[in-house]
């Protein structure tokens, strides 16, 4: 429920209050930033409300005028995959054996990484074909080690969504349907 609620906020605060022209001042990890539309709700530990009276003013200065929004992430920094200087989604999809003559598949799941750099798959959230799904997963356990997220200097563990659709550049079929009137 917290995290729901925190998905709540974030909306809030980059949508409708920029919308009224009233746009506070965020502080993510204490760094002041312009714009948070880049950050993932699912990243954020904590948010804080300051309110445009005084005492943050005062701190602040007159940047806050509309009051101070601080953020707490999951992480100072990201993993990051360290392969190739290919995005993690680019690797699995070069990796995998997916001839053109087979049919457009989909597989989305989610994997965690852990304080070592290792890789674990936690869920599959959408498998349109088995085989695909298969080979995903033998290469997700045979790619390299990430280097973790980290927060203060520490490695901590993190998630994140992998979404992958072959043959590249087709579209999934749509599903048929079928009305009786």
């Amino acid at each position: 429920m917290r995290q729901g609620f925190l998905i709540a906020l974030f909306l809030l605060l980059t949508v409708v209050v920029p919308a009224r022209g009233q746009q506070p001042l965020y502080i993510v990890n204490g760094v002041e930033r312009t714009d948070i539309h880049d950050i993932d709700p699912e990243v954020i530990e904590q948010i804080e409300e300051l309110p445009a009276d005084e005492f943050t003013i005062a701190h602040y200065g007159d940047r806050a005028s509309h009051g101070v929004v601080l953020i707490t992430l999951k992480y100072d920094t990201p993993a990051r995959f360290v392969a190739d200087s290919v995005s993690f989604s680019r690797f699995v999809a070069e990796h995998v054996e997916w001839d053109k003559a087979e049919p457009t598949a989909r597989i989305v799941l989610r994997y965690r990484i852990a304080e070592d750099g290792s890789l674990t798959i936690l869920e599959t959230l959408q498998a349109t074909d088995a085989r695909l799904k298969r080979r995903v997963e033998k290469v997700v356990a045979a790619s390299p080690r990430w280097e973790p997220a980290r927060k203060a200097g520490q490695a901590v563990a993190s998630e994140g969504i992998l979404r992958i659709q072959l043959p590249e550049g087709r579209r999934m079929p749509r599903e048929m349907e079928l009305v009786i009137r």
